[in-house]
């Protein structure tokens, strides 16, 4: 398994996810079989949320977790909105890829509260699965991939007191997700 959390069958225990998140889980699993078998969620502690503490505190390999960042930016006054999501040891390339992929002169970070209030989900635990409608989703190549950490990656659950794991390829098959060669710079 991935680190010494203990993870459990998250269509079992969608009380530790989002809402949002739930409502997409169970719609993803309506149509891919693997939705219920190979995604996990485990309870952690609100506090040990961030990366590094998560890492820190779980023995996970650096590389397993996956950050999912809110980008937006404007073109001919319509505001475009990106997730985008990328392993921990890279950032995402907000100012060439995100941008390009947007199509917007200029990208930024959404700001928090604006982020968790449209998201519906909290600071520290934003994630892929339940974004609302009209956020583009989208995925390193890189996350994909099995690396040296294995072929599960750990995700937010839309709240800071759990986290959801899965094979990288499975994000990757999220309903509206985007693989994208070179999102994230090493």
């Amino acid at each position: 398994m991935l680190g010494t959390l203990t993870w459990e069958p998250v269509l079992d225990h969608l009380d530790l996810v989002a809402p949002s998140t739930a409502r997409a889980l169970t719609a993803w699993a309506e149509h891919d079989d693997e939705v219920a078998r190979a995604v996990l969620v485990t309870s952690i502690d609100p506090d040990l949320a961030d990366t590094a503490a998560l890492t820190e505190a779980f023995a996970l390999p650096p590389s397993a977790s996956v950050n999912c960042v809110l980008v937006a930016g404007r073109r001919e006054g319509d505001e475009r909105i990106a997730a985008a999501a990328v392993r921990a040891t890279t950032r995402a390339d907000v100012n060439n890829a995100v941008k390009r992929l947007l199509d917007v002169r200029k990208a930024s970070f959404l700001p928090m509260d604006r982020a968790t209030a449209e998201s519906g989900m909290e600071h520290g635990g934003i994630t892929p699965v339940g974004l609302p409608d009209g956020y583009r989703v989208l995925v390193d190549a890189r996350v994909a991939e099995p690396d040296e950490s294995g072929d599960l990656v750990v995700i937010g659950s839309g709240l800071r007191r759990s986290k959801i794991a899965l094979p990288g390829a499975l994000l990757a098959r999220l309903p509206g997700a985007e693989v994208v060669q070179g999102l994230a710079l090493a």
